[in-house]
């Protein structure tokens, strides 16, 4: 029984050393076209299948580097080039049959490009201005804003603290003040989601300024009321 186990065992080094340096080889190479594509494409990543006679070749890139080399033939699927285990040696000598065929499906898709953005005009149409907009929606927001700050800072002297809300109804839309050191943090119209006619973030469109910023008068009113409520709640006390 013994004798069994002093039976030879061929080494696959050689053929392994091959495979290693063939798909060197085909890294190399096909790394230049997953360059060309990065280019051609304009992404970070992406990938792309080249058909030939005898299958498909899908090109995968990342940061313009190649990420693997896909053949899939009538027989077999091949990973020609991949992050994972080389190929099988028989599956790899299959796919290389045809990798000339891809290379040539590669340049024919270059080739065909040649031409496409001659007739492409760049005579563009002058592009409007905005700036009278938004210098009008600055300045009514600036107005905006100093009304917002006087509220602010008398809410400030009335309620103590660092920051505090009023809010009131105008027009069937809830209006809410929010103040926070003596100044208008924010000023928002229509409860939570609702339009920030001023905020610390982006203004609102000039169309929401101009539905809204009639009503402002009316929010003024209403918490002027408000204070004169709270001044006649002192009426006839005496000390």
């Amino acid at each position: 029984m013994t004798e069994l186990f002093d039976l030879p065992v061929d080494s696959a080094e050689d053929v392994a050393e091959r495979r290693e340096e063939v798909v060197a080889q085909v890294r190399d190479h096909a790394g230049r076209i997953a360059r060309e594509l990065a280019l051609l494409q304009g992404g970070d990543y992406g990938k792309q299948t080249f058909e030939t006679d005898d299958g498909e070749w899908t090109v995968k890139y990342e940061a313009g580097d190649l990420q693997f080399l896909l053949f899939e033939g009538r027989r077999a699927e091949t990973y020609v080039v991949s992050t994972h285990q080389p190929p099988d040696p028989e599956d790899l000598a299959a796919a290389l049959a045809d990798y000339d065929a891809f290379v040539a499906a590669f340049n024919d898709y270059v080739r065909s490009l040649d031409g496409v953005l001659d007739d492409v005009a760049t005579d563009f149409s002058e592009v409007a201005s905005t700036d009278s907009v938004v210098a009008e929606r600055e300045r009514i927001l600036g107005r905006v804003r100093e009304v917002a700050d006087q509220m602010a800072h008398q809410l400030a002297r009335y309620e103590g603290g660092d920051y505090g809300t009023y809010g009131t109804r105008v027009a069937s839309n809830r209006w809410e003040l929010k103040w926070e050191n003596g100044e208008a943090s924010y000023l928002r119209v229509g409860g939570e989601g609702g339009i920030y006619l001023l905020s610390q973030y982006q203004p609102p469109s000039a169309h929401d300024v101009r539905n809204l910023a009639e009503d402002v008068p009316a929010f003024v009113a209403a918490f002027n009321d408000y204070v004169d409520d709270l001044d006649a709640s002192l009426d006839g006390v005496s000390l």
